[in-house]
């Protein structure tokens, strides 16, 4: 997200994105002739339960905080703290980020002052991974402009920048669909409006704030494989991102992040309940 380094990358989903997204690949909803992921587990890890008293941090030897009120790029309107007021174990096995609709104290925004709070975590200088099953089980918050998100950056991104970097959107959803979620891959040659995804929809009529869905990939040498709650529904190879670099064969950070308004998803309205969760039960990467 911003334009700090870090946070210049944030992820190219701008105005065109839904378009995109739609153009280059069809939905695919929950039914019985689902395919299901089947492949055994591995080992864990790396992993995290969220196991800890009511209201402490997220454990500081496994995530870091971006802050910030830069828009990350795409007009978003939260500035991201390292408060526990947004990011915080819930004391049931749970870590809880909430995005709250005031102006935290000292902030400042790329449109003034400050709307909005939330966080945003990532294991960049605690954990990367190349290859594996990595997966987290969440339930979302639904509402106008409201953008949760499950994703992985590059770990060369300090060398070589977004997104040469590479970028794996596990899970993005954006409030006005409150039964869709989407899968990313942002690249050299396919990134912003032109990245490489699908969409995933439940039965009609159902939401995924209504409780929590397991989200995952499976990641091979050349291969990425998308599914939710083992229905796979997506796989991305070097042959689809036309003869420009696959960007996905070398160790990636995992990012958590509740972010509210942008081009993408639109800007709350007076609809949007707040505070917004995102609540994690786990993340396992096997």
């Amino acid at each position: 997200m911003p334009i700090a380094l870090r946070q210049l990358h944030r992820r190219g989903l701008i105005i065109a994105a839904a378009v995109v997204l739609a153009a280059t690949a069809t939905a695919v909803s929950v039914g019985p002739a689902a395919n299901h992921a089947s492949a055994a587990l591995g080992p864990l890890v790396w992993a995290d339960d969220f196991n800890g008293p009511a209201g402490t941090a997220p454990d500081p030897t496994k995530w870091g905080h971006e802050t910030g009120g830069s828009g990350n790029g795409n007009n978003e309107l939260e500035f991201y703290t390292n408060s526990t007021n947004n990011a915080a174990l819930d004391g049931a096995g749970h870590l809880v980020i909430t995005a709250r609709r005031e102006t935290p104290a000292g902030s400042s925004c790329w449109y003034g002052t400050c709307q909005y709070s939330s966080a945003r975590l990532n294991t960049s200088g605690h954990f990367t991974q190349q290859y594996g099953h990595v997966e987290a089980r969440i339930q979302m918050p639904a509402g106008q402009g409201i953008w949760p998100a499950f994703w992985a950056l590059g770990s060369n991104i300090g060398s070589v920048g977004w997104p040469a970097s590479g970028e794996i959107d596990i899970m993005e959803n954006i409030g006005r669909e409150p039964g869709t979620v989407h899968g990313t891959i942002h690249g050299p040659g396919y990134s912003g409006a032109n990245g490489r995804g699908a969409p995933f929809s439940l039965p009609a009529g159902q939401s995924f704030a209504d409780g929590f869905h397991v989200f995952a990939i499976d990641w091979a040498p050349n291969s990425i494989t998308w599914s939710v709650d083992g229905h796979v529904y997506e796989t991305r190879t070097p042959a689809d991102v036309h003869g420009n670099q696959w960007a996905f064969n070398h160790p990636f950070y995992i990012i958590l992040n509740l972010a509210v308004g942008g081009y993408w998803p639109g800007d709350p309205n007076g609809s949007t309940p707040f505070p917004a969760k995102l609540v994690v039960d786990y993340v396992h990467v096997s």
